[in-house]
């Protein structure tokens, strides 16, 4: 649905922004922290450098992957994500037919030791931001609104990733991988670990932003505000080229099946654009101040 609420963030105060001088019955003053995906919500456009890199470590192996079928399960830990791939029973047939035999549970750990070398080339090569991702925060950080992010990358690949996002005007007050943590997504560690690094309580004052599944199942298990965003992320997968190219139908039909997914998976809000999260930031902060608490149960809404 379309959102009626300003183009600014904010809905308290005199001039709208998201001040900290009203507070509701609870004496909170409303979204206290934001914490970002990474690839395909802040950068990389299309979550091409993990897909990319994933096609291309099968493929030493004489293993086909689509493009589809490697983004999967895309937003978990790029370990857990090979494991997942190899559970496919159609990778599995190509497996076979390719290497003589069933994959077995280290193949994931042969197949990683490849992969991160090249993770380390592409993560470099589509470090680009999403277009509206530097505003947002610039506005957010106006507001006092502390910034944290979580990814499926390790800390080595992280690394690379922040510098080049930094040089962009992007550098989340705190950055948490899943090898900070005893898991990935879906579980809530990395939220919660941003929480105690951002030094921000309760968790419903949090605002969780991703293009996958897993990150909407992840701010949903820790709590917190569940927002997906669709043009620039996996679901969709399309370079902004190629986007671009589509025709109105073509580009309605695959944001809808992106909703579709994301909501499946328990999302509060989705968006079709990082800066679409100024409205649906809004409208969570209305509620906070309603005193309401993130749901499973609440409905669910497009913006």
């Amino acid at each position: 649905m379309t959102s009626h609420l300003p183009d600014t963030l904010g809905v308290r105060g005199a001039k709208g922004g998201m001040g900290r001088s009203s507070r509701n019955a609870n004496g909170e003053s409303g979204i206290a922290a934001v914490i970002f995906d990474w690839a395909g919500t802040t950068v990389d456009f299309g979550c091409f450098a993990p897909t990319v890199s994933i096609v291309e470590t099968f493929a030493e192996r004489g293993v086909t992957l689509s493009l589809a079928q490697a983004r999967g399960p895309m937003g978990l830990e790029k370990h857990e994500h090979l494991r997942q791939l190899l559970e496919n029973d159609a990778i599995r047939r190509e497996w076979k037919k390719a290497t003589g035999a069933d994959p077995v549970p280290g193949d994931a750990d042969v197949l990683y030791e490849d992969l991160e070398p090249r993770l380390a080339r592409a993560v470099k090569r589509h470090a680009g931001l999403v277009p509206g991702v530097r505003e947002l925060v610039e506005e957010l950080r106006a507001w006092d609104v502390r910034i944290g992010s979580t990814t499926g990358y390790r800390r080595r690949l992280m690394d690379i990733l922040t510098a080049e996002a930094a040089r962009q005007g992007f550098a989340p007050d705190a950055v948490v991988c899943p090898s900070d943590v005893p898991s990935g997504r879906p579980l809530p560690w990395m939220c919660f670990l941003n929480a105690i690094r951002l030094g921000v309580y309760p968790p419903h004052r949090i605002a969780k932003i991703g293009d996958t599944p897993a990150d909407i199942q992840e701010g949903l298990n820790a709590g917190m505000w569940s927002i997906g965003v669709t043009l620039s992320g996996n679901e969709v997968g399309l370079t902004e080229a190629d986007v671009r190219m589509l025709s109105d139908v073509e580009r309605a039909s695959r944001l809808q099946e992106a909703e579709r997914r994301l909501l499946a998976a328990g999302a509060h809000y989705v968006a079709e654009s990082i800066g679409d999260c100024r409205a649906v930031l809004a409208r969570i902060e209305e509620r906070i101040m309603r005193g309401e608490h993130p749901s499973r149960e609440k409905a669910r809404q497009t913006v």
